[in-house]
């Protein structure tokens, strides 16, 4: 991760993670919201456990790719932890250790949408779990570095450790929408700010950044604060398209087959079926 690509690929991974929560949230609570059957079977426990199942299988893929990467591409350890007289690139090792954890979560998604031997709290538990793993990683990561790299990472915290907490509220609270949409914010903005650390301490083109000056920690955590800005407004307009296209997919159903369709399945579903 010492490096430009090295922060875009857990940037582009957490980016993909938010926009994926967030539309999957919004659809889950416009078919709820709507009353009607035939948004029910848009949002229906089946069809619920087996994106749950997707989402779980692709985070372990990617928390697998990561840990690759991190390993064998060029200058990795390769597995070598320690070398005849030191620790060997222990930089690589944390972020592999961050990336082994979210793949634990998926993993125990896969387990507790495919099975019933899990209670279904499990799965935001240990993602909570991972997230703070990954703030406990970074805070320990920073001894002896200049003042603005060690200001964007502990910046980086506020949103680590921010959707940790959401998450674990989501252990006893599950289909709370303010707490699934505002971890889909912090996650969001955990993958801008990587992106923003990629450009701020390896700049692919242009001048290299001053880490010294005071007046660049300034505007880094004036940005920060732009970034946030942003991420909340995107899962908004997530939030908003989704639920438009719901409502639009609604109306454009015949009246008829919506009788049938309520007639057939009447039972509302409960909270605990949103996953």
């Amino acid at each position: 991760m010492g490096s430009f690509q090295g922060h875009v690929l857990p940037g582009s991974f957490f980016l993909l993670a938010a926009v994926w929560w967030a539309g999957k949230c919004s659809l889950w609570r416009a078919s709820r919201r709507s009353k009607s059957l035939g948004s029910t079977r848009l949002a229906s426990r089946t069809s619920q456990r087996r994106l749950e199942v997707a989402e779980g299988a692709v985070v372990l893929f990617f928390s697998f790719v990561g840990m690759l990467a991190e390993q064998f591409a060029a200058g990795g350890p390769r597995l070598r932890l320690y070398d005849s007289s030191h620790w060997e690139q222990l930089m690589n090792w944390q972020h592999a250790t961050m990336y082994l954890f979210f793949g634990l979560a998926g993993a125990v998604a896969l387990v507790v949408h495919t099975t019933e031997a899990t209670p279904l709290a499990l799965d935001r538990l240990m993602l909570a779990v991972a997230f703070f793993n990954e703030g406990f990683l970074f805070f320990f990561h920073l001894h002896g570095r200049s003042p603005l790299d060690v200001h964007v990472h502990h910046l980086l915290l506020f949103a680590i450790f921010g959707a940790a907490l959401v998450a674990f509220l989501e252990v006893f609270h599950r289909g709370n929408a303010a707490l699934e949409l505002l971890r889909c914010s912090l996650t969001l903005l955990q993958g801008s700010w990587f992106w923003q650390i990629g450009f701020v301490l390896y700049p692919p083109s242009g001048p290299a950044w001053d880490l010294e000056d005071h007046d660049n920690v300034m505007f880094v955590t004036m940005c920060f604060s732009w970034h946030l800005a942003v991420a909340l407004l995107l899962v908004s307009a997530v939030y908003w398209t989704v639920s438009c296209a719901v409502r639009s997919r609604l109306r454009r159903t015949p009246p008829m087959e919506m009788g049938l369709l309520k007639s057939r399945d009447r039972d509302p579903e409960s909270e605990d079926e949103i996953l």
